[in-house]
């Protein structure tokens, strides 16, 4: 018996592949997944010690205000375990290039 082969059209090909395109670039944004840590808290074992966000904002200069207690900074992409932070990077541009789109693995920034 001859097999029979079913012709997709073109544009059915087309539609279905901007589809599945549209689907990967908006399940993920392009700002990757980003911790406020302390960097002067470093643990061989846990990594840095996250603190609350508002001590890694930005201020109208573009020069990060920083609270008096803590030397904090943003760190991207990072394992978070029980407040710490670790396997991340300071560079933004960084943790982007390591996460394709800016995907990462799991929540938002907290604080």
């Amino acid at each position: 018996m001859a097999e029979t082969r079913r012709r997709l059209r073109s544009s059915t090909v087309a539609l279905g592949s901007m589809g599945v395109l549209a689907v990967a670039l908006t399940s993920c944004g392009s700002e990757p997944d980003r911790r406020c840590v302390d960097r002067d808290s470093y643990d061989y074992l846990n990594g840095y010690k996250i603190v609350a966000d508002k001590n890694c904002t930005s201020g109208s200069s573009g020069k990060k205000k920083r609270a008096k207690a803590t030397d904090a900074d943003w760190y991207y992409d990072a394992d978070v375990s029980g407040g710490w932070a670790d396997n991340g990077t300071f560079s933004r541009d960084e943790a982007v290039d390591r996460g394709g789109f800016g995907c990462s693995g799991s929540g938002s920034g907290g604080g």
